[in-house]
């Protein structure tokens, strides 16, 4: 099997046979011409069905997350919470239950807590870090999905994945893994025993900030069927442009990564040394209570920092108004470093529930550029 970095350039990408163009046109196109009444060439009759764009990018993602796993299928949505809503419309409905992280994304929460919720499909959340304690959130006969995050968001806490596998198995549900943070660079939660990989393209796989995507990943050929069915039906497709992009980004995921992550290394050095900052967060501390599950099961430590101001709130506020380098604003994975509150942006959504974020807490999305400027603007906004 060819190596990840020779998969993410190749994969789904064979150079065009009419014309020898190394990088897979974009068909920019709404119908096709069809062979009679019936009959498709390649399959495709209609882009919100099918586009040659994006299923380059959807062989290039299972090739990526699921090497050797026979069936398993990428499918590739207009963004992260498309991928998410089409995952709970098809596998749950009223009356069933799933099991969220008590520290997920806000979006994600939203979305069971707003949108799923008012349907009649609840929703319990649990630590992921404790296999006991999502086992024992789980509703007999009525748990459809343990959905996991790891690392989570904004957290950074690590889901044992093997162990999570078992205890969704044991119950009939599915484990689905959110891998954004991760990218399947560092960890491959199918290759563990999870059921579906979710992503948010915009984020690492992307990596420029100039895209907005998701994808789900899946082990079962029909629920693969039944996922791809209701994405027709629902319309929720990206753009062959967006497509494009996210596999232009793919190509350079891998050393993208190991610079994200070397500069986030370095990044939490500064940090845990500084006397304003009270904890630092990320899993490659040696510190970290799940760094052990996490050097079992991902590749690296990737380039998501958090931390808490040991000034409490408004301190928390005015530092990250203050960098210059850092970015502030929403999102992650992308080449630029970006610094963000939680509690009053993404996470936003989670005010008053049982997902609250502290208050105090920063998120940093580590990029690219020289780490010696990143720490000097850390050093300067921290005072």
């Amino acid at each position: 099997m060819a190596g990840f970095e020779t998969r993410a350039i190749h994969a789904g990408q064979e150079p065009d046979p009419l014309t020898g163009a190394v990088v897979p046109p974009i068909y920019q196109v709404s119908t096709y011409k069809q062979d009679g009444v019936g009959g498709l060439r390649g399959g495709y009759e209609y882009s919100r069905s099918g586009n040659p764009t994006r299923t380059a990018l959807e062989e290039c993602l299972a090739a990526l997350e699921a090497p050797g796993i026979e069936g398993a299928r990428a499918l590739a949505f207009a963004s992260g919470l498309a991928a998410e809503d089409t995952l709970i419309r098809a596998t749950c409905a009223p009356g069933t239950h799933a099991v969220l992280p008590d520290d997920a994304y806000g979006g994600t929460y939203r979305l069971f807590a707003k949108v799923a919720a008012p349907w009649g499909v609840e929703h319990t959340p649990a630590p992921v870090t404790d296999p006991a304690a999502v086992a024992a959130a789980i509703v007999p006969g009525r748990t459809r999905l343990v959905w996991i995050e790891t690392p989570t968001n904004p957290l950074l806490n690590i889901a044992d994945i093997a162990a999570l596998a078992e205890v969704a198995h044991a119950a009939g549900a599915l484990l689905v893994v959110d891998n954004t943070f991760a990218s399947p660079y560092l960890q491959q939660p199918l290759l563990l025993g999870a059921d579906v990989v979710v992503h948010s393209t915009t984020k690492y796989l992307g990596g420029h900030s100039d895209v907005v995507g998701g994808a789900l990943i899946v082990r079962d050929a029909e629920l693969a069927d039944r996922l791809a069915y209701h994405e027709n039906a629902m319309g929720s497709v990206p753009g062959p442009f967006d497509c494009w992009l996210v596999l232009r980004g793919i190509k350079t995921l891998g050393v993208r990564m190991d610079r994200h992550e070397s500069n986030a290394r370095a990044v939490v050095d500064f940090l845990v040394a500084h006397p304003k900052v009270a904890e630092v967060r990320w899993p490659g501390l040696a510190t970290h209570p799940g760094h052990e599950v996490a050097a079992r099961q991902m590749r690296g430590f990737g380039g998501m920092v958090s931390f808490r101001h040991r000034d409490g709130l408004q301190a928390a506020l005015d530092m990250v108004a203050r960098t210059q380098v850092f970015t502030l604003g929403e999102s992650l994975g992308g080449v630029e470093s970006l610094i963000e509150h939680p509690g009053r942006m993404t996470h936003a959504s989670a005010a008053g529930s049982p997902l609250e974020v502290p208050d105090d807490l920063v998120r940093l999305s580590v990029g690219i550029e020289s780490i010696e400027d990143l720490i000097d603007d850390l050093a300067t906004a921290l005072g």
